[in-house]
C-alpha cells in the first residue's frame, strides 16, 4: 500500500500520466532507505567514491580566446562519449568518473570536459559558463569527434539541458558522427526548475549553490573590478537573484526570465535528429512542470522520455558489486541500442 508520501508526489504528476506518454516502463527500482527524493539526490555526493580513473587533461583555445579543460579517458576504442556536467560541477565528480569507468569498460573512450571555470583554474575572459553555452560544447564536439566513427553525447543536469538544446538548435552544424544523446535529471524548462528550487524544503541546495558560486564570483571581481562586484551578495536567495544580477549581464541576456526563456531546451526538443534518451525522476526535488517535456517529446520520434518513480536528483542509485549505478547501465544500454 502507498504511503501518504508517495500518493502526494504521485499526485502532483497526475496530469502527465493521464496522457499517452513517450517513455518507456522503466525497470529502475530504488531500495526503500532512498525512496525519498532528497535522500536519493544527497546519498552519491555524500558517500559515492569512483577510484582508478585516470584523466589526460588536454588544453584547447576557444573561438574568443579563452581556454578549456578536457579530461581524457582512452582505452583505444572507436567510439567515444563526450559528458557534460552539472552546475557546479567538474570531472572529478563521482557520477561523472561512474559514467566514464561504465564507458571504459564496453570498450568506448570517454571525454569528461569542464566548463570555463570549473577546471580548477579560473577562465580568462569576465563571461563563466551557463545553461545555453553550446558553442562551448560545439567547441569540444568538433575537437573530439574526427578521431572517432561514433559519438555520444551524455549530460547531467544542467550539461543534459545544454547537450539537448545543442542538439535541437544547432541541428546542421552537429558533426554526423554523433550518434545519439543520453541526458539525466534535465531542467528542460529553466523557470519551472528556478521555481522548484525556490520552495522552502530546497534551501539547503539552494545555499549551497550559492555558497559555491560566490567564490567564482569573488574571483572574477579580482581580475575584472570594473565590471562586477559582490556588494550585497548575502542578500541573494534564489536563482532568480542570481541569474538576475550576474547570470543575465555577465552573458548578454536582458534579465534572468530571459536567460531562462532563451536557454531551455523544452522549445528545442522538437528538431533534435539523433536518437536521445531523456531520464528524469518524479521525486527530483530540482524538478517540475515543464522539465517533464512529455508533449514536445512524443512529437519527436527520436527521443525516448523515461520518467523513473525514484532516482532523486542525478542519483539513480544501484547496489551491486561492480559499483555501477543504474544510470551508467541504463545509458551502456542505450548507446548499445544505437551503436549497431
Amino acid at each position: 500500500m502507498a504511503t501518504d508520501s508517495e500518493r502526494s508526489g504521485a499526485l502532483a504528476y497526475r496530469p502527465y500520466h493521464q496522457q499517452a506518454l513517450p517513455m518507456i516502463n522503466s525497470d529502475y527500482k530504488a531500495s526503500w532507505p532512498l525512496r525519498n527524493g532528497h535522500v536519493h539526490s544527497i546519498y552519491p555526493t555524500l558517500f559515492r567514491k569512483v577510484a582508478n580513473i585516470v584523466y589526460q587533461r588536454e588544453r584547447i583555445d576557444t573561438p574568443d580566446r579563452d581556454f578549456l579543460d578536457l579530461d581524457w579517458s582512452v582505452i583505444g576504442g572507436d567510439s567515444l562519449a563526450i559528458i557534460s556536467h552539472g552546475l557546479e560541477g567538474h570531472s572529478h565528480r563521482a557520477y561523472v568518473k561512474g559514467m566514464v569507468r561504465a564507458m571504459n569498460q564496453e570498450g568506448i573512450d570517454a571525454l569528461a570536459w569542464n566548463y570555463r571555470g570549473c577546471s580548477g583554474e579560473p577562465n580568462r575572459l569576465l563571461r563563466l559558463y551557463h545553461n545555453g553555452a553550446i558553442d562551448d560544447l560545439h567547441t569540444v564536439v568538433t575537437h573530439a569527434a574526427s578521431s572517432y566513427s561514433k559519438v555520444f553525447l551524455i549530460g547531467f543536469s544542467m550539461g543534459g539541458n545544454m547537450t539537448l538544446l545543442y542538439l535541437g538548435k544547432q541541428t546542421l552544424a552537429v558533426p554526423e558522427s554523433v550518434k545519439g544523446s543520453i541526458a539525466f535529471s534535465v531542467p528542460c524548462d529553466l523557470t519551472d526548475a528556478s521555481i522548484a528550487l525556490e520552495r522552502k524544503e530546497n534551501t539547503l541546495y539552494m545555499k549551497r549553490f550559492l555558497r559555491l558560486l560566490h567564490e567564482k564570483i569573488k574571483v572574477k571581481k579580482v581580475h575584472f573590478p570594473q565590471d562586477i562586484d559582490d556588494q550585497n551578495y548575502r542578500q541573494l536567495k534564489t536563482f532568480r537573484d542570481f541569474d538576475g544580477k550576474y547570470t543575465a549581464p555577465m552573458h548578454g541576456f536582458a534579465s534572468a526570465e530571459d536567460y531562462w526563456e532563451k536557454c531551455s531546451c523544452r522549445p528545442w526538443l522538437g528538431r533534435i535528429k539523433v536518437p536521445a534518451l531523456i531520464v528524469n525522476s518524479m521525486d527530483d526535488p530540482f524538478l517540475e512542470g515543464g522539465c517533464y517535456p512529455v508533449a514536445e517529446c512524443a512529437n519527436n520520434p527520436n527521443i525516448i522520455l523515461e520518467i523513473t518513480r525514484y532516482g532523486g536528483h542525478v542519483g539513480f542509485v544501484a547496489h551491486n558489486r561492480k559499483g555501477c549505478y543504474w544510470s551508467e547501465e541504463r545509458a551502456v544500454k542505450f548507446i548499445k541500442s544505437v551503436r549497431t
